[in-house]
């Protein structure tokens, strides 16, 4: 067979490892693997008309070329948020514009659905199946390309652990991990300054970053993305918090999807390809309400793409290289239209339409104190390892 396999969305540590080791294992069993390169950018620039000049869109792996790159973060097919079902006009390739197939579409809409080229070059490509690494946008469009016919195993991946249907998606632990990591290395300074100290971390819809990096690293107070906060109350509570610690200061972690009760999310510069515009700055603004409440010396740290930089950790390591024979053995049977997973503790394999079936969120009543602003973990017997 020849596999193609891509990356989308925002990179996290352990996706190398996991494209290695599908490249390895497809090579040992007689396959070939196409790389394509910006996820699905890859295959919209692609043109079938003139392969040759298209190196840039896809190359063929082999065990040399993957040979060290499970070594580092990032990805070594690289990414991109493009949505082939929803292309700016101007984002479109000059030649399919130039295209029968194109038309009129320029006049007719700000943005074009260009599937139909996809599966053109799919076809050109001679691709038997895809391994798309992504999120929920990235799985979403795979899923759209299975119902035109082209074979599927999907691999989720996300630092903020919420694509449904898995336990676990590559990249969570890793950003867990430095979270805990870099608040523990930021009290130094808090506490040399008797402040509060305001921690953004990345997640959108999902707060379980949050959540379980104040859980981990002993934070006074988590704000999540489930639960509106008033500025009067988390200031008091924190105060009292500073008051409490005989060094003299307080944390509190802050989602990037919280939100101040009664206003919106805090949202910047114009919308990607799936309708998402960027995250950040509650941390701030949280940060600003606090010192005028309190008159407190306050701290502000964005962790956000610290928590998705560098080689991942063990257990992503695992969990990456452990999904990614998964999908070969789908691949190998010939199975498809399938997300691989973790439920329950076990590595499974769900319908990769079961991504849009419901939103990952925090467990509330359950982990969460909706009063105190912090985690409430008490019985964890019965609940997943990673608490979503």
């Amino acid at each position: 067979m020849r596999i193609g396999i891509l990356t989308g969305g925002g990179d996290v540590p352990g996706l190398n490892p996991c494209i290695k080791t599908v490249v390895y294992r497809a090579i040992e069993e007689g396959h070939e693997v196409l790389g394509i390169r910006r996820g699905w950018a890859g295959l919209l620039q692609f043109n079938p008309d003139d392969p040759d000049g298209c190196g840039f869109c896809v190359s063929e792996l082999g065990k040399e070329q993957v040979r060290t790159i499970d070594r580092t973060g990032g990805t070594f097919l690289h990414s991109s948020r493009t949505n082939p079902a929803s292309v700016p006009v101007a984002d479109v390739p000059d030649f399919l514009k130039a295209s029968k197939s194109f038309g009129g579409k320029k006049q007719a809409s700000k943005a074009v659905d260009c599937t139909q080229h996809i599966l053109r070059a799919i076809e050109a490509l001679g691709l038997d199946v895809l391994i798309p690494i992504g999120g929920d946008d990235t799985l979403g469009y795979a899923e759209r390309l299975h119902r035109e016919g082209v074979p599927m195993v999907a691999i989720p991946k996300t630092m903020d652990n919420d694509v449904f249907g898995t336990d676990y998606c590559i990249g969570f632990s890793t950003a867990v991990t430095r979270g805990v990591q870099y608040i523990h290395q930021l009290r130094s300074s808090a506490g040399s300054h008797e402040r509060l100290a305001v921690v953004e971390l990345f997640g959108r819809n999902s707060g379980e970053t949050s959540l379980l990096v104040a859980y981990l690293g002993g934070v006074d107070r988590a704000l999540i993305s489930e639960v509106p906060f008033e500025p009067k109350r988390l200031a008091d509570l924190l105060v009292g918090d500073k008051r409490a610690n005989p060094s003299r200061y307080a944390f509190v972690t802050v989602s990037e999807g919280a939100q101040i009760k009664g206003e919106g999310t805090i949202e910047a510069g114009e919308a990607d390809a799936f309708g998402h515009r960027r995250l950040g700055g509650i941390g701030q603004v949280t940060a600003d309400w606090l010192k005028r409440l309190t008159g407190e010396d306050t701290m502000y740290q964005q962790l956000s793409y610290l928590m998705r930089s560098g080689a991942p950790d063990s257990l992503d390591l695992m969990v990456a290289e452990n999904y990614a024979n998964m999908a070969m053995s789908l691949v190998e049977r010939g199975e498809s239209n399938l997300m691989v997973a973790l439920r329950n503790g076990i590595y499974t394999s769900v319908p990769i339409a079961t991504i849009a079936e419901g939103l990952k969120r925090v467990h509330v009543d359950e982990l969460y104190d909706v009063a105190e602003y912090r985690p409430k973990v008490r019985h964890v017997e019965g609940q997943p390892m990673f608490l979503n």
